[in-house]
């Protein structure tokens, strides 16, 4: 009896060989709709964070690309003024300033810094506890740069527009 029917349900068998190349289609599907569901997207975080710099700080606006290159360790100028960057060590402002600005997490942010300190390329910046800890060290050091969230008073410091 078993035999009679195979004939008959054979054609519902397919070979291994498209078995597999429809799991690895599947697969690849699956993949893909994952990764652009988990993609960045572009954000506005402008209205989150204000970027402080101390009086002395020549420039009243800083380029997207400057400020990451500041932060980042890799351009120590605006206009012709000497900057140092001023980290916070948690809190929503940093976490919008680091994702929106740096495109890095915390963690990954160390570990850069602990890597120019390693070959004595740069070393640590100053972090502070909260924002205001930030604007009084931006207020009273010369040449600070540093973040704050946007409804927070920054006496003492001036806003840097972001273009």
């Amino acid at each position: 009896m078993v035999r009679s029917l195979l004939p008959i349900c054979s054609h519902l068998r397919e070979p291994p060989r498209t078995q597999m190349k429809r799991t690895y289609l599947l697969i690849v599907l699956a993949g893909l709709c994952l990764s652009l569901g988990a993609a960045p997207r572009a954000t506005d975080v402008s209205g989150d964070v204000k970027v402080i710099a101390n009086p002395s700080v020549d420039a009243s606006e800083i380029s997207t690309e400057d400020l990451k290159a500041v932060f980042l360790a890799v351009k120590t100028t605006i206009a012709s003024s000497r900057v140092e960057p001023v980290l916070a060590k948690s809190g929503r402002a940093h976490e919008v300033f680091l994702k929106g600005y740096l495109g890095k997490s915390d963690a990954t942010l160390i570990t850069y810094f602990r890597g120019l300190v390693f070959t004595g390329k740069a070393s640590m910046p100053k972090v502070c506890d909260s924002d205001a800890e930030i604007v009084a060290y931006v207020a009273k050091t010369r040449g600070a740069v540093g973040y704050i969230g946007a409804g927070v008073a920054a006496q003492g410091t001036k806003t840097l527009a972001i273009k």
